[in-house]
């Protein structure tokens, strides 16, 4: 299976704009859909952007959808998130996940990353 860091979470005010990236290694990166889930205290893991092999079909929820941006580069193994309009609701553990296709399923994705703190304050 491929292994998955993310990186680049940290303390926003509300408003601002941040980047979440995640690296990819163990095996053929352009092989997997890739997909970004969150999950705040309390609350169950949910779907935020997902993005096919090549790139060419994206889905958002509809939270984000118009403020969050999710991208690839398979030659660098990355899957990116970016974020910008932050509110407060958007804090949470994000989470990139690996799978054989694109869907807002949690329970379709094979691998997953440790998860990058996001606070948003108000």
């Amino acid at each position: 299976q491929v292994q998955l860091v993310e990186s680049g979470g940290g303390l926003v005010q509300a408003g601002g704009s941040l980047r979440l990236s995640c690296a990819a290694s163990g095996r053929t990166f352009s092989n997997y859909a890739m997909g970004w889930f969150r999950q705040a205290p309390g609350k169950e893991r949910e779907f935020v952007a997902a993005i096919s092999r090549s790139g060419g079909n994206i889905y958002y929820a509809d939270s984000v959808k118009g403020r969050f941006t999710i991208s690839r580069d398979n030659a660098k193994n990355t899957v990116y998130l970016r974020m910008d309009s932050l509110k407060p609701e958007d804090t949470a553990v994000y989470y990139c996940a690996a799978g054989r296709t694109v869907v807002a399923d949690p329970t379709r994705y094979i691998s997953w990353g440790q998860g990058t703190q996001v606070t948003v304050s108000s």
